[in-house]
């Protein structure tokens, strides 16, 4: 494959690469450096900045808002963003529910929803997973009861990312029962506000407060919430989870990270070796990443060049590979880190840093987003489940 760029891409690229060097909200691009954690505005700001050239939603068609953008020239810019370090988009919105509206939804769903989206007026969540399910999602029993123009419903879902901050969300909800248990789900959203819904924060270890679990207690949601058919959720839900785990990817974030680690492992001693750069063990873990992101990125162009005819099998082994470089890239750095990664600092603040200053800024950051990363391999789809399907499109 040709990975060289024409003139007019390169163009393209040095006009994003310009635009977080001189447009872009400065602040955010530090805060993210020095790993405070963004609350509900900055990450709107981070939104709405990229709206305001039109990049915020690079994966939607041209017809409803979005750039239109080829595969390289999206792949061009989530690269330049990645690599000026600007926060992640909130993708339950933008990347999850965003297609399934605009794809199946009716035109007053799309008229009702895409804009207050794209404009960052609403933020949304996405109620899939629940406690009892565990990754088997085709299992999911809360239930939705039809009652004249509205459906009632009852149950609970679980590891719901930022629900505390959304206006919205998008369920996949149990309308009937049938003998397999993908059939008789269907897709609903919900408004947060609505009377019967009730937010329990989950803390994490390190005291970080993004997940949660949101019980539902006689809820009512008209039916005109419904996207597509009664019944159909499950092939809704695969559509979004196809674009959920090809988003994952991060390519040129993991080559930043492993341009620091290099240089961090250069300076860093270690027992019966000069550094840890020249630790015959330690070097060979990071050539393994070095490779892995390098196959990734071909992978992935490969993958957006294909769009939606990118075979189920595909997006899944992409998913397996991300992630679980994600979290190898991660364990290096703690292991780098060593007695600096057990610290849990309060990092909502500007300045955490000084509440310990023997303790480097990487070591609690690192730690935090290893012991993150560790559910990267089990939402959008555990790697048992990805490993499934592969299994499944060779014939098993």
């Amino acid at each position: 494959m040709d990975l060289s760029l024409p003139p007019e891409l390169e163009h393209f690229r040095n006009e994003v690469r310009e635009f977080f060097a001189t447009d872009y909200p400065a602040d955010l691009i530090a805060k993210v450096r020095e790993g405070i954690l963004l609350n509900r505005d900055d990450h709107v700001r981070n939104q709405q900045a990229l709206a305001s050239r039109g990049w915020l939603a690079t994966n939607w068609p041209r017809d409803h808002g979005g750039p239109g953008w080829d595969a390289a020239r999206r792949y061009v810019f989530e690269e330049e963003a990645d690599r000026a370090g600007i926060p992640t988009i909130m993708p339950m919105a933008i990347i999850y529910v965003a297609p399934v509206i605009y794809t199946f939804g009716t035109d007053a769903q799309k008229r009702r929803w895409l804009p207050d989206i794209l404009a960052s007026r609403t933020l949304w969540a996405q109620g899939y997973s629940e406690p009892e399910s565990g990754s088997d999602l085709a299992s999911l029993s809360m239930s939705a009861v039809r009652d004249g123009d509205d459906y009632v419903l009852n149950g609970s879902k679980i590891w719901t990312s930022y629900a505390q901050w959304a206006d919205w969300i998008f369920c996949l909800v149990r309308t009937s029962r049938e003998k397999a248990k993908q059939a008789g789900i269907s897709f609903l959203c919900a408004e947060m506000n609505s009377p019967g819904i009730t937010i329990h924060p989950i803390i994490s270890i390190d005291g970080v407060h993004h997940l949660n679990r949101i019980d539902f207690e006689n809820v009512r949601v008209p039916v005109d919430q419904r996207i597509g058919e009664e019944g159909k959720g499950w092939h809704y839900a695969t559509f979004l989870l196809q674009g959920e785990r090809l988003s994952y990817a991060h390519v040129a974030r993991k080559r930043e990270a492993m341009k620091l680690l290099h240089r961090m492992a250069r300076d860093t001693p270690a027992d019966g070796w000069g550094t840890l750069a020249d630790d015959p063990n330690f070097a060979a873990r990071m050539a393994h990443c070095d490779i892995t992101i390098d196959l990734l990125d071909i992978a992935v162009m490969r993958a957006l060049t294909a769009g939606q005819d990118v075979p189920a099998a595909e997006v899944s082994s992409l998913k397996i590979v991300a992630t679980e470089a994600a979290q190898q890239i991660d364990e290096l750095f703690v292991d780098l880190a060593g007695t600096a990664g057990l610290p849990f600092p309060d990092r909502t603040t500007p300045g955490w840093t000084a509440t310990m200053p023997l303790t480097p800024r990487f070591g609690p950051v690192s730690m935090a987003s290893y012991l993150f990363q560790r559910a990267e391999t089990i939402f959008g789809g555990a790697t048992e489940v990805q490993k499934n399907i592969v299994w499944r499109s060779l014939g098993g």
